[in-house]
C-alpha cells in the first residue's frame, strides 16, 4: 500500500531478530488462549524486489505441496505495483525459502493480456491448491491510478510459474482479498472478494471529504472448482455469497476495499474484513448458500481496528488482521465478537501513524506458532513468532 520505494540500506538494519513491542490490551484482558502475547521476536526475511523492479508486496501464500519449483512451506508474495512504484501494474511473483531467506522468481506475467479485462496488476488475492496449481488476482491500471482501472481477472498458472488460463466475467471486477479456500484435491471452493465494483473512472467525487464517493457494491464470489488428474482447474459453479459493502478508489491506496477473508472453525462461516466499515462481519453458510447474505452479520467493529485488512485464522480459531491506517496486527475472537490484544509489528514513525499503510498480506506458518506478513515500505517479507 505504500508509496515508498526499496531502500537497501535501511532493510539491511532489520535483517537481525529483533523484539516486538509489547500488545496492546483492549479494556478487558486478552484471553488466556490469545496468539499475540505469545509472539516474542520478528525478523527480516528477505526484500521481495525481482529483477525487474516491481515493488509493494500484498498476497503471503504458504505452499501446501511440493509441486514444479516450489517446495512444500516456500512463500509466494505478489508484487503490486512496478519498478516506477505505479500501482495496479506489478506483474511478478516471488518465491522465498523460509529456512535459506532466498528470494527467487517464480513469475512473470505479461503487462498487456486480452483475456485480462485491463491488463496485470497483481493482488492480495492469492492460493496454491494441493495439486499444484497456482490462482492469483488482477486489478490492474493503466497508470497507477484507480480512475484507470480494469476489471481484472483470476490467472491460473502451474506450478512452474507458466500462465495457462484466466477467469473473467461479470461477477470479477477487482479481485482484492486474500483468498479463503476449501482444497480436497480433486476439486476445491474459492472465496475472493471484488472491490472494482462502482469505483471507475465515472466515480464521483463528496464534497464533504474530497474524495471519491463510496460505492457499496463490493462483493464476495464464490468459484467451486473442478481439477481432473493431470488436467487444469475448471470453473462448475459461481455464486456471489455477500455484497454491499463498501469500497472506493484512493489517490494513494489505489482501492479500499473488502480485504480479509478467513473461514471459520466450522468451515462454513466465512468473515469478511470491512476496510470501509471498520468492522468485521460474518457470513454464515458461506460454503452451501445459493444466495446473498448481503453484508452478513457484525462481529467486531471500530476499537483496536483502524482500517482492517488482510485476514489469517489461527490454530486457536481467532482470527489475525492487519491494520491498513496503523502498523498493528489485532486478534479477534469471532465467537465471542471480542478483540482480545493487539501488537505493533511495524513501528515505522517515518508515517503517521507509525506503519500506517505499511502493512497488508499476513499468513500463519505451518506449525501454527507464529505469521508471515510484509512490510511494504521497505518491499520485504517479515516473520514474527
Amino acid at each position: 500500500m505504500s508509496n515508498v520505494s526499496w531502500l537497501p540500506n535501511r532493510a539491511a538494519w532489520l535483517i537481525v531478530p529483533g523484539l516486538l513491542g509489547p500488545p496492546i490490551l483492549p479494556a478487558h484482558a486478552a484471553a488466556p488462549d490469545a496468539l499475540l502475547p505469545h509472539v516474542k521476536h520478528q525478523a527480516l526475511l528477505t526484500p521481495t524486489v525481482p529483477d525487474n523492479g516491481d515493488q509493494n508486496p500484498y498476497a503471503i501464500v504458504v505452499a501446501p505441496v511440493s509441486s514444479g519449483a516450489i517446495h512444500k512451506n516456500d512463500v509466494l508474495v505478489t508484487n503490486f505495483n512496478d519498478k516506477n512504484n505505479l500501482q495496479g501494474l506489478g506483474t511478478t511473483i516471488v518465491k522465498v525459502d523460509p529456512v535459506t531467506k532466498q528470494m527467487t522468481q517464480f513469475a512473470v506475467l505479461p503487462r498487456h493480456l486480452p483475456a485480462c479485462p485491463g491488463g496485470v496488476g497483481l493482488t492480495t488475492a492469492m492460493t496454491m491448491l494441493k495439486t499444484g496449481w497456482v490462482i492469483v488476482g488482477s486489478t490492474p491500471s493503466e497508470d497507477g491510478m484507480a480512475g484507470t482501472k480494469g476489471a481484472g481477472c483470476l490467472l491460473v498458472l502451474d506450478s512452474n510459474g507458466k500462465l495457462v488460463d484466466s477467469w473473467s466475467g461479470p461477477d470479477i471486477n477487482g479481485p482484492w482479498g486474500n483468498m479463503a479456500v476449501i482444497d480436497t484435491g480433486a476439486t476445491a471452493t474459492l472465496f475472493v472478494s471484488n472491490a472494482g465494483f462502482g469505483t471507475d473512472a465515472n466515480t464521483k467525487i463528496d464534497p464533504s471529504t474530497g474524495l471519491p464517493t463510496v460505492a457499496d457494491k463490493a462483493s464476495v464470489l464464490r468459484l467451486e472448482l473442478s481439477i481432473p488428474p493431470g488436467g487444469k482447474p475448471v470453473i462448475t459453479s459461481r455464486t456471489v455469497v455477500a455484497d454491499g459493502f463498501g469500497a472506493r478508489g484512493d489517490k494513494s491506496v489505489f482501492l479500499i476495499g473488502p480485504t480479509g477473508l478467513a473461514l471459520g472453525a466450522d468451515n462454513a462461516t466465512l468473515y469478511v474484513s470491512d476496510a470501509i466499515g471498520n468492522r468485521i462481519t460474518a457470513i454464515a453458510d458461506a460454503t452451501t448458500r445459493q444466495d446473498s447474505a448481503g453484508t452478513g452479520r457484525l462481529v467486531t467493529k471500530d476499537a483496536l481496528l483502524q482500517r482492517p485488512l488482510a485476514m489469517a485464522t489461527a490454530p486457536n480459531g481467532h482470527l489475525l488482521v492487519t491494520n491498513g491506517l496503523n502498523g498493528q496486527v489485532v486478534e479477534i475472537d469471532p465467537l465471542a465478537g471480542k478483540q482480545l490484544v493487539a501488537r505493533w509489528i511495524d513501528a515505522d514513525k517515518a508515517q503517521s501513524p507509525p506503519g500506517s499503510g505499511d502493512l497488508f498480506g499476513i499468513a500463519m506458518t505451518p506449525q501454527g506458532d507464529g505469521f508471515y506478513f510484509v512490510e511494504d515500505e521497505i518491499n520485504s517479507l517479515m516473520l514474527a513468532r
